[in-house]
């Protein structure tokens, strides 16, 4: 059994903090009160104005530039975490980037640099994460993988291919961790499609600003997620209903999600706005904070819906008893309605 340290007396490392997902979590640990907080990205501005809401905060709080795909600054990300606070407990691993387009126009250098960020980036985080951890005696490792690590979508081959990668790396070092006994947790969270800036940052190769398949939730829902995880070893958490009904779809029948996936998805990854390939993204370089994208959500605020049963994959034997009291009652009540028509038969 791993027991993990309650946030309060955590150090914390989250990559990939600008914006989105990143920013909503190391937001949300600031307002618990850990006891350290390192915060990184490739985006300066993004973390300097970061770095000034969590000392709002009175959250110890450092931040250092990185690039998820170098592993040398992958590596001095834990060493100031070490340098700062004597220790690291919970590694949170955010970053991502894509390219929206067919396969076709998506070139082998974007390929590459897709699984380099996405998939060798998350590799790089554990890689320098895990002996901080064992030294710490405990710790838990978080990724940040997507419900599309399950079941890809059209226009997001490079990317589907990176969370995809992500799953597989996660399930092996899993197994090994728990062979050898060592005391770390290791959790996949697989967010359905999140307001973040995501849409706003990734290239896009459709002629106009790309989109998820609605609905949309709230990246805070994601960092409630990442909190959970970070005090409770769990394997995996669905943030999102719509990606837990994917998911189950998946599972039943994959031809049938293929079949709903192509009626639906090309449109609707698509907006009105007019957006050429030509304009900033973040697949190589980070956008300009004068972009305005430094913010934890997106432009789809208007489509977001709350999430009803994100719950059952954190209190999963609840969720079963709270099923299985559903179940008996439903069947008590049946027989219930079936004495009665039998004695209105007789009479």
């Amino acid at each position: 059994m791993i027991y993990l340290k309650a946030l309060e007396e955590q150090v914390v490392v989250v990559f990939g903090a600008s914006s989105g997902i990143g920013r909503a979590t190391a937001l949300s640990m600031a307002r618990r009160g850990v006891a350290g907080l390192v915060v990184t990205a490739r985006s300066k501005g993004g973390l300097s104005s970061l770095l000034t809401e969590l000392q709002n905060l009175n959250v110890p709080a450092v931040s250092i530039g990185a690039d998820a795909a170098d592993f040398e600054q992958v590596s001095r990300v834990a060493a100031l975490a070490i340098e700062r606070f004597g220790r690291l407990d919970t590694w949170v691993h955010v970053a991502a980037t894509a390219v929206i387009a067919l396969f076709e126009d998506t070139t082998v250098e974007e390929f590459r640099r897709i699984t380099e960020v996405n998939l060798l980036g998350q590799i790089y985080g554990a890689k320098v994460a895990l002996p901080h951890l064992r030294r710490a005696g405990r710790g838990a490792l978080i990724h940040i993988s997507s419900v599309e690590g399950r079941r890809s979508m059209p226009l997001m081959s490079a990317y589907a291919a990176s969370k995809h990668g992500i799953e597989g790396f996660l399930e092996s070092l899993r197994v090994e961790l728990h062979q050898e006994r060592a005391p770390i947790s290791v959790t996949s969270i697989l967010p359905s499609v999140i307001n973040t800036p995501f849409y706003n940052k990734a290239r896009s190769k459709l002629g106009v600003k790309p989109s998820g398949v609605p609905p949309y939730y709230q990246p805070e829902l994601v960092a409630d997620a990442v909190l959970f995880a970070a005090e409770h070893p769990v394997r995996e958490l669905i943030v999102g209903d719509s990606g837990r009904v994917l998911d189950w779809l998946q599972r039943l029948s994959p031809p049938l999600v293929d079949t709903l996936v192509e009626w639906v998805a090309f449109d609707l990854q698509r907006t009105n706005e007019l957006k050429s390939a030509d304009a900033p993204h973040n697949v190589f370089d980070p956008v300009d904070s004068e972009e305005g994208y430094d913010r934890t959500k997106g432009d789809f605020s208007h489509l977001a819906i709350p999430s009803l049963l994100d719950w059952t994959d954190r209190y999963p034997t609840a969720a079963a008893l709270g099923s299985a009291a559903l179940g008996v009652f439903a069947l008590l009540t049946m027989r219930a309605l079936f004495s009665s028509a039998r004695n209105l038969n007789k009479k």
